[in-house]
Order: C-alpha cells, then sequence, then structure tokens
C-alpha cells in the first residue's frame, strides 16, 4: 500500500510552522468548539429542534478559556530563554535576587521569576572634556562645548584644561542592577570629583609632567569610591587625553615652556661637559695617588735592602776587617774604572794636576811628558 492510500479520507492538514500560527489554530479550534451556532447535521430544519435557553455566563467561560490557554501558552514559551555569549542573566523570584546564569539555554518559573540580561564582557566608556564623534582612524572630537568638564584649578591657583577618559566593565551584575538607579551618572560624577581633588593638590608643572602617575591616583581612588557604593564595576583604564593651558594663556605658556626647554638644554650640556671633566680628573687624582704609593713603598723596600746589605757587611767586617777594607776597594774600584776617562797623577808639590793616561779609548794610551821625573808617579 503506497504512502499515499495510508493518508486519512479527508486529506492531511498543513501544520503551523509558527508560534504564531499554533496560537491562532488553537484560538480557531476553541471557537469552534464553544459556538451556538453550529449547523445541524444533514441540513436538517431546526424548527424540529427544541430551541436552548439563552446563558449571559457561556460567553464568558469561553473567554476564560481562551485566555486561560493563551496564559498557560506564554508561561511555557517564557519558562525558556538564552543567554549570549558575553552576557550574564540576573534571575528575580518575586522581586528577590535567585541567582546569576551563565551563558546558554536556561529554565525560569513563568510569572514568578523576572529576567534580567547584564553585558559583562563590553568595555564602556565615559568621556570627559570631549565627545568623540567619529571614531576610526582619522576620528574626531568635539571639544568646544564641554570645557565646563576640563577646566580645573591647580594647587598654585593656575587653571589647566584636562581631558580624560575612564573605562570600564561590570564585575558584579546584581549590584549593577540593583544597587545604583544610574551607575553611568555615578561615575561621571565621581570621576570628575576625583580627578579636580586630585589635579587641585597638585600644582600646574607637576600636573603637566606626570600624567602617568596623575591617571593612577584617579583609577585608585574612583575604584574605591566605586566599591564603596557597591556599584558593581570595575575600572579598567583611566587615560589623560590632553593636558594643556587654556587657549587665552597658551602663548605665554608656551613662551615659558620654550626658555624651559632652552634651560633644560643648557643644564643638559653643564652635566655633558661635567661627566667629561670631573671624571677625568678624579682618575688622574687617582693614579696621581697610587703612583704615590708606589713610589713609597719602593723607597722604604730600597732603604730597608741598603740597611740590611749595610749590616751584612758590618758583620763580614767585624769578623775580618782587612779582608773586607780591600774587597770594598776592589769592588768600588771595579765600577768607577769603567766609567774614568782619564787619569792624573797629583803630587803635593804639584801646583797644577798632569794627565797621565788616556782611557777613552779614542787613541789609545796618551801618556803626558813629565815636567819633573822625581813627581812623576803611576798609579
Amino acid at each position: 500500500m503506497s504512502n499515499h492510500d495510508q493518508q486519512p479520507p479527508w486529506g492531511s492538514k498543513k501544520k503551523p510552522q509558527t508560534p504564531e500560527e499554533m496560537v491562532a489554530q488553537i484560538i480557531k479550534k476553541l471557537q469552534d468548539f464553544f459556538s451556538d451556532h453550529k449547523k445541524p447535521p444533514g441540513g436538517g430544519d431546526d424548527g424540529d429542534k427544541p430551541q436552548k435557553s439563552f446563558n449571559p455566563f457561556s460567553g464568558i467561560g469561553k473567554i476564560l478559556a481562551v485566555v486561560l490557554v493563551i496564559l498557560v501558552f506564554q508561561g511555557v514559551m517564557s519558562s525558556i530563554y538564552k543567554i549570549t555569549p558575553g552576557e550574564v542573566g540576573v534571575i528575580l523570584r518575586l522581586g528577590k535576587y535567585n541567582k546569576t546564569t551563565e551563558p546558554g539555554l536556561h529554565l525560569k518559573i513563568p510569572y514568578f521569576d523576572k529576567l534580567f540580561k547584564v553585558d559583562v564582557e563590553s568595555i564602556r566608556k565615559e568621556e570627559f572634556g570631549f565627545r568623540q564623534t567619529s571614531p576610526g582612524q582619522r576620528s574626531s572630537f568635539a571639544r568646544g562645548e564641554y570645557e565646563h568638564e576640563s577646566l580645573m584649578l591647580t594647587a598654585d591657583k593656575n587653571v589647566i584644561n584636562v581631558a580624560w577618559i575612564v573605562q570600564y566593565r561590570v564585575n558584579n551584575p546584581g549590584n549593577f542592577l540593583f544597587m545604583v538607579k544610574d551607575v553611568r551618572q555615578a561615575i561621571r560624577d565621581l570621576s570628575e570629583a576625583t580627578t579636580r581633588r586630585i589635579v587641585g593638590n597638585m600644582d600646574f608643572d607637576y600636573v603637566l609632567s606626570n600624567r602617568d602617575l596623575l591617571a593612577m591616583s584617579v583609577k585608585n581612588e574612583l575604584q574605591a569610591q566605586l566599591n564603596n557604593i557597591r556599584a558593581g564595576v570595575g575600572i579598567g583604564t583611566v587615560q589623560f587625553q590632553d593636558i594643556n593651558p587654556p587657549e587665552p594663556v597658551k602663548p605665554a605658556f608656551n613662551e615659558v615652556n620654550e626658555a624651559d626647554q632652552d634651560m633644560k638644554r643648557l643644564v643638559n650640556q653643564a652635566e655633558e661637559q661635567y661627566n667629561k671633566v670631573i671624571p677625568k680628573a678624579r682618575g688622574q687624582a687617582k693614579q696621581i695617588i697610587e703612583e704615590s704609593y708606589g713610589y713609597a713603598a719602593k723607597r722604604v723596600n730600597n732603604a730597608k735592602g741598603e740597611t740590611g746589605r749595610f749590616l751584612d757587611i758590618l758583620a763580614e767586617y767585624a769578623n775580618a776587617p782587612d779582608v773586607t777594607r780591600k774587597r770594598m776597594y776592589l769592588e768600588t774600584m771595579q765600577e768607577i774604572i769603567p766609567t774614568v776617562r782619564s787619569v792624573y797623577v797629583l803630587d803635593k808639590n804639584q801646583q797644577t794636576p798632569i794627565p797621565l793616561l788616556n782611557l777613552s779609548g779614542d787613541k789609545g794610551l796618551d801618556f803626558s811628558t813629565p815636567q819633573n821625573d822625581n813627581q812623576q808617579r803611576t798609579k
């Protein structure tokens, strides 16, 4: 038997494809079931049948039944919910916090549980002193109408223009939803108050040259205040975009800044010269000191050596005076004679010395002619 033969004689009905079509079909069936105007089978005459009495509550019952079916259907459909990645679901049961659900399909009790979806992955941003009008590689910003947020007074009574960004993320969905009515406005108010107080305790030049330290201080204090009010957010970054003097005083400020740069340049040049000369002078002084230590050690060691040699000679002299005296004489002559160029013979009766022997080695021996043979002696 084919599939066509197995179908019912009245044919197959098209099934509804969507929940709306399903609800419409159920309502239609209920209307047909509770209808008072059903046609009699076979097309007989209505006059042969007894007339039904009118019941005013029969229509209300039908309406209540239809409403009940719709409520049940809606309850079944609303009991299933989906949490997308990056979100969490916060369930309130009869107005009281019940649980927090992670991404995926979940069930809840219809008409008793209320669902709030919170994005916990996206980074939210608040801008102060400017607004980004067209994001992208060539972003444009609007500043003029937001100067009331950026103008601040420093500790040295100067006015400064500060623009910054606060980035944050939800870290406690329950507190984010129910503890603070407007978390965004709370972050703006607390961030502006914290930044003004910190900048107000710093000098103008310090704020200009220490924006990283300023951003860290604002981030820590802002996070502490948000934790105190249980806002349910965590500060990711506090970044100062622009720190400048106001427009009317910018030319004077630029002149002062140029003078400050010149001063720093001169200071750097002086330090460079200092680093060239002073270490060299210190090295030379240390070298002289070390050489003096070496010279002192050398003189002391030489003196000690001479003293020891003298004492040794003295001891030998005490044992053998004649031998020691002759040996000392010969050693002295051995050192002196190689350096002698001329030999003179001196006589007590001679008024001038007479050269006797030329030992220079240039012309050999050169004996002088004696004036008096009796006076000439050779030594």
